[in-house]
This record gives C-alpha cells, structure tokens and sequence, in this order.
C-alpha cells in the first residue's frame, strides 16, 4: 500500500483483495484472514481494515460467519429487468447449466384471495406446481407457479419433468409470454425453502411475484424464493 497516495487506504486495500477475488486466488466462501492478520500483511491501522471489509461485505464480495471469521462471497448472477426473460435461457448465456427439479404437481381448486391474484374467478380449477430451479446443480430459486387448468387442460407432471414451462405453453398450447409484470420485495426463508436451497431458516431472501401474460390473458402466476446472495438485480431507467 502506498501511504503517499492520494486515494485513501481503505480504498487501496479493498482494490487489492478485489483483484484477489477476481483473479482467483481467494476462492468462493474461502475463509480471509482475520483482522489482526491484514493490519500486519499490510500494516495498516484496525480502524482501516475493518473500513475496507465493511465496504467489500456491503458491495457483495465478502459474508461473515459469526464466530467462524470471514469468507470470499460466491459470485452472484446478474438478472437485467429491462427485457422478458427466462431462467433457462439466462443462465445457458451465463454458461450454466440449468435443470428443474418439479417437488409437486397438483390440481387445485382457487379461493377468493387466489382467484384475484390469478385474474380468475373464485372456485376455478388450476393447476399448482412446486419447483426447484438449479443452475449447475446449485439451487437458486424456490418456485410456486399456478396456472389456469382452463387454459393449459392437458398439462401433466411428465411434461413438466421434460421441458421447461414456456416451451410446453408454446409447442402444446400455442400460447407464449408476451408480457410479465414481477414485484419484489424483502422475505426470509421458511422451513420448505431452507432445506432445498441448502439455507437457514429465517435467513434473508428475495421474494419475487410474477404474473405474466399472453396478450391480456394471465397465463401464470408465479411466487418465488430466491437466495439473496445469488441474484442481484438491475433495473435501466431513462
């Protein structure tokens, strides 16, 4: 570190631990060294250490682990909002390999509540459908979708486990996602979630609600869990 500089030490240790990271030599959830150990590596004050990792943990490289120290956070996936989109087909562009694991499959028949989040009208048949949404056998999203059995009348647990959603509302149906409104909003993660995508109960999540269409028609709504040291989001505004 350069104490001659103009740009402050914290900000040339956080540059240098970054290069670090990018480069590969701290792995993912590899642990750093302690506090103690960088103020001697790169004799600096305890005051500027702990500077430069209360930075690199608020912009997403680092996590804590009370009592256990501090590790190398794993790289998290970038979801654009500006455009329609499907897990599937970003995470193949990421260069991941995608796989859906369908926890359940069931024929429901809606509530006053439900039937106004699904654009239906109450006591409608539908269908309900649990997945797991994984990216190189890593669990990311905890998925609850509920479909219009009016519109999708055949649909069966076997399709589901063959090819993803949208190309079976497509091939079978004719019917595509031709616009999709998703809210988001900060959830914690109960049991059902915790023990699929390998995380503690209560443990801060993102919660996604999707509802899309095709032309004016809700074809689907959708409630999502994702792991919020996954996924970060990015919204153009102009």
């Amino acid at each position: 570190m350069d104490k001659k500089n103009r740009v402050p030490l914290y900000l040339q240790l956080m540059e240098d631990l970054i290069k670090k990271i990018d480069s590969g030599k701290f792995r993912e959830n590899e642990k750093l060294n302690s506090e103690r150990e960088l103020c001697e590596i790169y004799n600096m004050s305890r005051i500027t250490v702990r500077q430069a990792l209360q930075e690199l943990k608020r912009e997403g490289y680092i996590y804590k682990l009370h009592g256990k120290g501090t590790f190398v956070a794993p790289k998290s996936i970038n979801q654009n909002l500006v455009k329609l989109y499907s897990f599937t087909e970003e995470m193949k562009k990421m260069g991941k390999t995608p796989t859906t694991e369908v926890l359940s499959f069931k024929q429901i028949t809606v509530d006053e509540h439900l039937a106004s989040k699904m654009e239906v009208d109450p006591y409608e048949e539908a269908f309900q459908v649990v997945r797991l949404r994984l990216a190189d056998k890593e669990a990311l999203l905890y998925e609850t979708s509920y479909l219009p059995k009016k519109i999708f009348p055949k649909l069966k647990e076997t399709d589901l486990n063959k090819r993803p959603m949208y190309d079976i509302f497509y091939q079978d149906y004719q019917v595509s996602v031709t616009k999709a409104i998703e809210r988001f909003a900060a959830t914690s993660v109960g049991e059902a979630e915790a023990n699929h995508l390998n995380m503690q109960i209560n443990q801060p999540a993102m919660l996604i609600r999707r509802h899309a269409y095709h032309q004016d028609q809700l074809i689907e709504y959708t409630v999502s869990v994702a792991r919020g040291d996954k996924f970060d989001y990015t919204v153009e505004l102009t």
